[in-house]
This record gives C-alpha cells, sequence and structure tokens, in this order.
C-alpha cells in the first residue's frame, strides 16, 4: 500500500473522530505553546542583558586610582593622587588599545535660570561615545581642542536636561552655572538608561576633563582611565600590558602593592553568561515536561482508538492489509495529530507572546531555530508514543479481532 494511500486512510480516520481528534491534539497545543512562549519570554530578557552589558562599553577596562594609607588608615580605592593625564597618554599608545579617556569626576549643583539640580559632573575625553556607543541626541559632542584648552562647555544626561529645561526641549546653546561658573550647553546625550550597578547614567553632566581638573577642583591628578580593547580576545593581554606599563611610569618596586586598579567586564560578563545558562536549562525542562503530557494524551487516546477500531483492524486485514500497512496507519495518525497541534501550538506561542508584550512591558523575542525545534520536537513526539498504538494494532490477530466485540 503506497504511503499516499496509507495518509489518505488516516485522515479519514481522524475525520470520522473529530472531537477526539481536537482532544489529542490539545495536549500538543498548549505543550508548543507554552514553549514558544517561554522561549520568546527567555530570549527577551537575555537579550536586555545582553544590550546592558553591551552599554556599559566595548571590551572596556576601567583604570582607577588606588588608595592610600594616612597615619595607618587606608583611605580606599580612588583616593590616591597618582594617576596623571600622561598615564592616560601612555596607554593610548599601547598595543591593542583602540580608544582610551580619562576621567575626573565631581558633584554640584548645576543651575538654569530659576531651575537647579544636584548631579553627578564628568569629566571625560572624546572618546567617550566611541567606548560606550552613546550618541547624542541634540547638539554634538565636544572637540579635542575643547579638551586641550579646557572649554567650558557640557553635555546633560536626559535627567538633567529634563529638569533643567523641561522634557523634550533643546538646550543647546543655553547657558547652565556649575559651581558659579558658566558653562555652554553643547548638546544632550540619548538615553542610557540604568548601568548593569544601577546608576542612572542619564543624570549626569559631561564636560572635558581637564576643565574639571583646572576649573571646578583644582587639582593635576585624575580619577581614571576608561579603555576599549580593541577586540574581546585582547582585553586580557591589554589589561596586563595597562598594569605593567603603569607600575613602571610609578616606579613601583617588585613585590610592593600597585597605586592603581584594573578591572575588565569579566565578572559581568560570567553573571550574563550563568544567567543564559539557567534560562536555557529552565525553557528546556518545561519544554520537556510540556511535549512530554502531550505525547502521553496522544498515546493514551490512540490506545484507546486502537481498541474501539479493533474490528476494523481485523477486516483490514483479512481482505489483505499486511502487519506493516495497519501500523503505518496508526504512526501516521498520530503523527498528523502533533504536526497539526504543533502548528496551531506555534501561532498560539506567537498570540501569547505578543500579548505579554503588550500588555505586561515585558520584552519577548522569538527566534526561527525555536520554531524549528518546537515542530520538529512535535514530529518527534508523535513518532515516539505513536508507535506503541500502533504496533500494538499491528499485532492484532485478524480472526480474533473479527469477534471482537
Amino acid at each position: 500500500m503506497s504511503i499516499f494511500m496509507t495518509l489518505r486512510i488516516a485522515l479519514k480516520a481522524l475525520n470520522r473522530n473529530k472531537m477526539r481528534t481536537i482532544l489529542t491534539m490539545l495536549g500538543m497545543i498548549i505543550g508548543v505553546g507554552a514553549v514558544i512562549t517561554m522561549v520568546a519570554l527567555g530570549t527577551g530578557a537575555r537579550t536586555t542583558i545582553e544590550e546592558r552589558v553591551k552599554s556599559a562599553g566595548t571590551n572596556m577596562i576601567m583604570v582607577n586610582a588606588g588608595n592610600f594609607s594616612q597615619g595607618g588608615v587606608r583611605m580606599g580605592q580612588g583616593n590616591s593622587t597618582t594617576l596623571i593625564p600622561e598615564d592616560a597618554n601612555t596607554i593610548k599608545m599601547l598595543p591593542g588599545v583602540q580608544y582610551a579617556y580619562a576621567t575626573s569626576n565631581t558633584r554640584a549643583q548645576v543651575i538654569a535660570g530659576n531651575q537647579n539640580w544636584s548631579t553627578q559632573i564628568q569629566g571625560v575625553d572624546v572618546d567617550l561615545p566611541l567606548i560606550r556607543s552613546w550618541p547624542t541626541k541634540y547638539g554634538s559632542f565636544f572637540t579635542a581642542q575643547d579638551v586641550s584648552g579646557a572649554a567650558k562647555v557640557a553635555l546633560l544626561g536626559t535627567v538633567v536636561s529634563d529638569t533643567l529645561f523641561g522634557p523634550d526641549v533643546d538646550p543647546t546653546g543655553q547657558i547652565i552655572r556649575v559651581r558659579s561658573q558658566p558653562f555652554k550647553v553643547i548638546g544632550v546625550m540619548a538615553s542610557k538608561g540604568q548601568s548593569s550597578m544601577g546608576q542612572d547614567q542619564d543624570d549626569a553632566v559631561f564636560v572635558p576633563y581637564t576643565t574639571v581638573q583646572k576649573k571646578l577642583l583644582g587639582v593635576q591628578n585624575i580619577n581614571g582611565v576608561t579603555v576599549s580593547a580593541a577586540t574581546a580576545d585582547q582585553i586580557q593581554d591589554v589589561a596586563e600590558a595597562i598594569r605593567g606599563t603603569l607600575r613602571t611610569r610609578h616606579k613601583i618596586q617588585p613585590g610592593d602593592a600597585d597605586d592603581f586598579m584594573v578591572r575588565t567586564l569579566e565578572e559581568m560578563a560570567s553573571v550574563q553568561t550563568a544567567t543564559t545558562e539557567t534560562m536555557t536549562s529552565l525553557l528546556a525542562s518545561i519544554a520537556g515536561v510540556s511535549l512530554l503530557v502531550g505525547g502521553i494524551g496522544i498515546m493514551n487516546i490512540m490506545l484507546v482508538s486502537v481498541t474501539e477500531r479493533t474490528r476494523e483492524i481485523g477486516l483490514r486485514m483479512a481482505i489483505g492489509a499486511r502487519g506493516k500497512d495497519v501500523l503505518l496507519q496508526f504512526l501516521v495518525e498520530a503523527v498528523v495529530i502533533s504536526l497539526i497541534g504543533g502548528l496551531i501550538g506555534i501561532a498560539l506561542g506567537f498570540g501569547l507572546s505578543a500579548a505579554v508584550q503588550k500588555f505586561m512591558q515585558w520584552p519577548t523575542d522569538i527566534p526561527p531555530n525555536a520554531i524549528g525545534m518546537a515542530f520538529g520536537f512535535a514530529a518527534a513526539t508523535g513518532v515516539f508514543f505513536g508507535f506503541y498504538p500502533a504496533r500494538k494494532a499491528a499485532s492484532l490477530d485478524p480472526i480474533e479481532a473479527l469477534r471482537f466485540e
């Protein structure tokens, strides 16, 4: 008997028992729909995590001033005054370093007209937008000439801009005052949101680091250097090169502690990896349980179908049907039920994912391989759980089957 004839017989059998067929599909529909929805939620969450990690910077290495002791009291990270702009310039020349900028930060009250706001004043260099992948919303970033001349120019974070000038207002060209000194606003940074450490990155004012040094603090040292390695593979090598270079420049003897700190984003990357692996395991477990339940439902209904159709099976075998023909028929029925249920489940998963994203504001993303995986699992489930009922039907004795009441 041809596969097409077997398929036709199987479809007729399914059509005769529509309600049973629908109920049999229900477990597969729910299972596949749940899998698609969970994958969409998991992928969306993972994408959000990756974007937050990426927002911190590209292949970033943080070099911060270390600590010093005073009267036996250790003053803590960032209190050392040994990092200077020349250190940043030397780091820029190291092999594997793509971008680098010095930082000199303080906190101050910012005033515009009759509005004021206490915020972080971040002194940075022209490489910040390149390392942090951070464009401007209005205006443009300051230039190397502004840095060398310690110009009184500033870019506002969106929180500062909205507070001082109102939302959706371009303050470019306006004057703000920082510690009684006038600064010209030359732009507003695009909204960045919270960092992975929970800090609001938009609540800041960005000015040349030389301006913070000379006009606001009156110091020669810097707080740190932010570095971007050319590739992810070079991060550790660049970090070691920075450490060795600074020890040489600061004349630190072998065995003595560093007066600076070099940190990479490896810890953040490891957290991301652990989160992704945990989420993947969770989704795999949900998929396995959902499809297992659907498969057991198919097997049970098919066993009932074999019992109810015993006389039909005996009649077919009596007029010449072979055992493998009966086996193939019931196997095809199970696979068809699984595939149709899988297709409906995929559609349900898309609908649920869209509903979650719209009404609950959770990010969702359905990767193409998830659809193929769900469809493939549905087919495999039909074959696996349909084989036993099909084999039972094929092993029936024709005479005994015809006598079955």
